[in-house]
């Protein structure tokens, strides 16, 4: 049974008309028609108060799985500020597609970030070939020039697209309420996205396990240093593309996950994930140092991509073991 068909059984039952009970929650007679053909849904406030009025718990108007039988009082209704936030159709459907909006634009600041040594590193190979007129001062200077631009465009989108979704921070933080409908409509979306999600996982997947291959193929055969210098180009330029599906479209995906309170996103693991996020951020910045001042300083950037590669390993550990203290 739907909320709409709850409150004209209520409505009955008490012997009030349409007008009565707008007259009782201060709304219009049209207000209660509405909610009564399912029209529009109200909201928070006018569902505590109709639970009261009816003296029937929240619950068993906002469950559809909840029947007559369920309607009883289990707790004192109390004002509105002693439930935790509560998300309602509208913001769940604008969260969702500002999501749609924003990702993108900060996975393609992520790519800014992973790909800004390429130039560096090519230019840098080209230097060490006598079939290239290049010298190391002009290679160094445009590399940089390249990689200090697109950091600085990173930072902007991360700053600029990040603002916009700081209202609703909170829904990866803290534990909420969503509103009536709003777990069943994202439930549809999340179906009907499931095959898009799927797609993007596989395929980034895939390109970050293919992309040293190029680089060993190369390494194997024992071609130029400068041709296996441009295969490691061609490995960020890979990964940068799985990171750019995993943020931009698995990323929405995730917003399902996020409004159902599931997967890593339930009330338990947001206090968890909440604690490792320190831990994560602090290093893998350690990490973006100590591959800069490696390879600047060795000028190997054909062999200090190794670093990441052993980083990756060593971060499963790491927060393997932080999740163990978090948890004891």
């Amino acid at each position: 049974m739907i909320l709409a068909d709850k409150i004209i059984n209520e409505r009955k039952k008490n012997g009030w008309s349409q007008e009565e009970l707008a007259d009782m929650l201060d709304v219009s007679r049209q207000s209660v028609s509405k909610w009564e053909g399912a029209q529009s849904v109200p909201d928070l406030q006018k569902i505590l108060k109709l639970a009261e009025l009816f003296g029937v718990s929240t619950d068993y108007l906002l469950k559809d799985e909840m029947g007559p039988e369920d309607r009883t009082v289990d707790y004192e209704i109390t004002d509105v500020t002693t439930f935790s936030r509560h998300i309602s159709m509208e913001e769940a459907t604008e969260y969702i597609s500002l999501r749609k909006e924003v990702l993108p634009k900060v996975a393609l600041g992520v790519v800014l970030c992973i790909t800004c040594p390429v130039i560096l590193i090519f230019l840098s190979g080209l230097t060490a070939s006598d079939n290239f007129s290049i010298s190391q001062s002009v290679a160094v200077a445009t590399g940089l020039l390249v990689l200090f631009g697109q950091v600085g465009a990173a930072v902007f989108l991360f700053i600029s697209q990040g603002g916009r979704l700081s209202k609703y921070d909170f829904l990866e933080k803290e534990a909420f309420e969503t509103g009536y409908g709003v777990d069943g409509m994202v439930k549809e979306r999340m179906a009907a996205y499931e095959t898009v999600n799927r797609n993007a996982l596989v395929t980034g997947v895939l390109l970050c396990i293919l992309s040293p291959v190029p680089l060993v193929i190369c390494s194997v055969l024992s071609l130029p240093s400068w041709i296996i210098t441009s295969m490691v180009c061609v490995l960020l330029i890979m990964v940068a593309c799985a990171v750019y599906m995993f943020v931009s479209i698995c990323g929405v995906g995730a917003s399902y996950k996020i409004l159902l309170q599931s997967g890593d996103y339930t009330p338990q693991m947001k206090v968890k994930n909440g604690k490792l996020e320190a831990v994560s951020g602090i290093y893998w910045m350690f990490i973006t140092v100590v591959y800069l001042a490696v390879s600047f300083l060795t000028m190997r950037w054909d062999r200090t991509w190794i670093i990441w590669a052993v980083s990756g390993v060593l971060f499963a550990l790491i927060r393997g073991i932080a999740e163990a203290f978090v948890k004891s």
